[in-house]
């Protein structure tokens, strides 16, 4: 585990240049939101060449249905949005794990019973993000906040909220969709 860390991901920054329309003045916050996670990631086990192509890709694509397919009840469009991309990158080889971390990024049991699985680790990190560092899975806080100070914010934390609100209110039965057991 470096302690540098992960501050280019020509990967993601040229899908966020492709979909910077569709992202609008939440890109920012959302583009930190993927560096976080691959960096928190990379703060739980060493990735090798392979693993860290996927992770990208998965982090990139993680959320992005909220943008691109205009969805809160978001796993499945981002998870045909990142098989689409990898189909037209002939990166199929990562179809299964990618598909596997977006699908249970926010799955509240573990990820099966291998610690060290590549979405396990996808899914803590989440987890790690979403709540500020209150859950850090042995990550040391002082990793957390190191990690938050190079990729800020910058509301996204704010937005999830928001989009939170708006799902309550137009559909309450179904008020955080994405949600896994």
């Amino acid at each position: 585990m470096s302690p540098d860390l992960i501050t280019q991901l020509p990967r993601v920054d040229a899908l966020f240049d492709y979909y910077a329309e569709r992202f609008g003045k939440q890109q920012t916050p959302y583009r930190n939101h993927v560096y976080r996670l691959v960096n928190l990631v990379a703060a739980q086990r060493p990735l090798d060449e392979e693993e860290r192509e996927a992770l990208e890709i998965a982090a990139f694509f993680h959320d992005a249905g909220i943008w691109l397919a205009g969805t809160f009840d978001y796993l499945q469009p981002s998870a045909r949005l990142a098989e689409h991309y990898l189909e037209e990158q002939q990166l199929d080889h990562h179809r299964a794990i990618v598909r596997a971390m977006i699908l249970n990024h926010h799955k509240i049991s573990r990820y099966h019973n291998d610690p060290a699985n590549l979405a396990e680790v996808f899914r803590r990190a989440d987890w790690m993000d979403v709540s500020l560092g209150l859950m850090r899975f042995g990550v040391p806080m002082a990793r957390v906040r190191l990690i938050k100070r190079a990729f800020p914010n910058a509301g996204f934390h704010r937005l999830l909220l928001k989009l939170s609100g708006q799902q309550l209110l137009s559909q309450p039965w179904r008020p955080l969709p994405m949600l896994r057991r």
